[in-house]
């Protein structure tokens, strides 16, 4: 944060109303100082994040001299109408008449601003960073359409990236995460998760008093009630509040955890159920995977460890990359735990408590 005492928690309106106040030609540049300026007290930072995407819910026609002629949609919908469904005519009408339609391509962004000195004390934006690009004919010009739904969601035209497109417009910036994830403050998220978590155990209390499972042992077997053989339920730590917890007590704790990681957040109902979590992502990857070889020692393990965390300029880097399990294979963590119980290995003394933690009662993303 900067010295001036912040006013306000930006809110999802007066985002938006920024976004949409930036020019494309200076988008990129002054999406940060937009920002800045219009939540007096913050001091933003962005990252982008390589997920291509494409929109299919803002598509338009143009006509063959690239006229615009309207929501695709809405046009493709008529002219079946006009033709009694009839995709065959439709496909005649169309397939050398040399229109096209354009869509949004694009990628995720975000945007964080520190609140304090806590590893959770920020805001972080969801951001879309999206171009408009000339994407092809409104009809596959070699096969006829099967369904309207051919029509509708071409895949005909090569999505390969934007890049490869005629630019129409932008770029410009999109608040995403609608389902509660577009504008959050990390503190306040991971203590809302933890007090959901606890109100959904608590309301199966009754439920689990009355449990009854069968265990299989050397005796045989026998019943004993559910919260005897888990007792530990009711005081379940939710994965994410685990990872916020990991990096405080951690060698990462230097490290601001926004400039390393992103987090794609969700808040909803589904199915009557409060659903709340989130699935990090990295800004800083290592060029390959580690991955438990067969007959590899513990030691060329640890090294191999350490060339990440050089890579990524992050001390502790693999753990967290480990415990979403794309870049780090989680056996890689099993063995290493086995190897300092065994004495065979040492961590810095932080770091070796946080994987033995990990190694008793895992997690994964």
């Amino acid at each position: 944060m900067s010295d001036q005492k912040p006013v306000r928690l930006p809110d999802p309106a007066s985002v938006e109303t920024v976004l949409a106040s930036l020019q494309a030609q200076s988008a990129d540049a002054e999406l940060a100082p937009a920002l800045n300026k219009a939540f007096p007290g913050f001091s933003f930072s962005t990252a982008p994040v390589d997920d291509f995407y494409w929109r299919g819910d803002a598509r338009t026609l143009l006509s063959a001299d690239g006229t615009r002629l309207g929501d695709h949609r809405a046009w493709v919908e008529k002219e079946l109408a006009e033709l009694g469904g009839d995709l065959t005519a439709f496909w005649n009408r169309h397939r050398e008449d040399g229109e096209k339609f354009a869509e949004w391509r694009g990628a995720s962004a975000f945007a964080f601003a520190p609140t304090g000195p806590g590893v959770a004390d920020f805001v972080q934006l969801s951001l879309g960073r999206e171009i408009e690009v000339l994407a092809g004919p409104v009809v596959d010009p070699d096969y006829r359409p099967y369904s309207a739904d051919d029509l509708l969601e071409p895949t005909w035209v090569s999505r390969a990236s934007a890049a490869e497109a005629q630019q129409l417009a932008g770029p410009v910036y999109r608040l995403r995460g609608r389902a509660g994830g577009g504008v959050v403050h990390m503190r306040s998220f991971l203590a809302r998760r933890a007090r959901i978590e606890r109100e959904q155990r608590e309301a199966r209390r009754p439920e689990l008093e009355n449990r009854i499972i069968c265990e299989v042992g050397p005796a045989g077997t026998r019943d004993i009630p559910f919260l005897e053989a888990s007792p530990g339920w009711f005081d379940f730590v939710p994965r994410e509040n685990r990872f916020f917890a990991d990096w405080q007590r951690s060698s990462a704790c230097t490290h601001r955890i926004f400039d390393h990681w992103a987090f794609d957040i969700h808040d909803l109902e589904h199915r009557r159920r409060r659903e709340i979590g989130f699935i990090p992502r990295p800004l800083k990857m290592p060029a390959a995977k580690l991955a438990l070889e067969d007959g590899i020692s513990v030691h060329r393990l640890i090294e191999r460890t350490e060339a990440i965390d050089a890579e990524v300029g992050l001390p502790f880097a693999w753990f967290f990359l480990m415990t979403h399990g794309h870049w780090v294979d989680p056996d890689v963590g099993e063995t290493i735990a086995e190897g300092l119980r065994a004495g065979r290995v040492r961590l810095p003394d932080r770091d070796a408590a946080v994987l033995l933690a990990w190694a008793d009662k895992k997690y994964l993303f």
